[in-house]
């Protein structure tokens, strides 16, 4: 892939692992029952990429690290870690830089809107190093990306690195995309209508059984590349039919109503110039061998 990846800048940003964070024990599910779960940032010793994004005893829960930069930069709330999310990109290098995990490295897995937080793979021996407070810092690589070839596609949170090892190609004027599921515009939920895609995520609905068994979302892992259908996410997240874009699963299934396992965009074509191929193994953690 022809791409301008020596035009960009490489820059240092930093978060540090946060708390999970519990404002009220019950969450009240689609079917109104009240229940209580385990849900977004910690460390997460036993679930990472390339596992399942359905089937667990939680809500919203986040793989691997959760971090935010918890600075306050003067009159501008969260600007900092408004920097965090915006600059960093799915497959950026990430290293501890405090504590007794430090100068241990990982890759960056996605962005987790509503709560702004970044997440961050690493190997499970790292994790036991880890503490909650431990500072992670990631150079961040990838803003402004293009592909000359399809100028049509729209790339965002996308490390270069990445592109090669993923398999993206075009062909007859179109970028072919492997990706491990396919997902109707019709099942997305919260994030829809947001201004931009270059933080946060939106949720893949799975609360209707005919649709999740026509296209397979039972087995969705955390991690997959996907392409939902009819989705326009050039300047922000809207229904458009005929176009298409694709992102990675950054959280779990959910239970609240509009919620579901979280997408992360990585490309998008209003023209519909984005080819999925199908391929099960298309997950960050097969795509970068990370997990035995």
């Amino acid at each position: 892939m022809d791409t301008n990846a020596d035009k960009l800048v490489m820059v240092s940003v930093i978060g540090e692992i946060i708390s999970p964070q519990v404002r009220t024990p019950y969450r009240i599910a689609a079917w109104g029952e009240p229940m209580v779960l385990p849900g977004t940032g910690g460390i997460t010793y036993n679930v990472r990429i390339g596992d399942p994004a359905t089937g667990w005893e939680a809500d919203h829960m986040e793989p691997g690290v959760t971090i935010r930069n918890m600075e306050k930069s003067g009159s501008v709330a969260d600007a900092a870690n408004n920097g965090l999310n915006v600059l960093s990109c799915v497959g950026n290098q990430a290293t501890v830089v405090s504590g007794d995990g430090k100068g241990e490295r990982g890759i960056v897995t996605g962005k987790h809107g509503g709560a702004e937080h970044v997440l961050v793979d690493f190997p499970t021996a790292v994790l036991d190093r880890l503490v909650i407070g431990d500072r992670v810092m990631i150079r961040s690589w990838g803003v402004g990306l293009k592909f000359p070839a399809v100028p049509s596609v729209k790339v965002m949170n996308l490390s270069p690195d990445l592109v090669d090892k993923w398999g993206l190609r075009v062909e007859d004027g179109k970028l072919v995309v492997p990706v491990a599921h396919t997902v109707p515009a019709a099942t997305m939920g919260s994030g829809l209508g947001a201004a931009d895609c270059h933080t946060g995520d939106y949720d893949i609905q799975l609360f209707d059984k005919k649709t999740v068994d026509d296209y397979g979302l039972a087995g969705i892992r955390l991690g997959d590349f996907v392409a939902i259908m009819d989705a326009d996410h050039s300047f922000g997240r809207i229904y458009k039919q005929g176009a298409v874009s694709v992102g990675i699963v950054v959280h779990s299934d959910c239970i609240i109503a509009g919620h579901g396992p979280g997408v992360t965009t990585l490309l998008t074509s209003s023209a519909g110039a984005i080819v999925p191929e199908i391929n099960p193994k298309a997950n960050l953690a097969d795509v970068l061998h990370v997990r035995a």
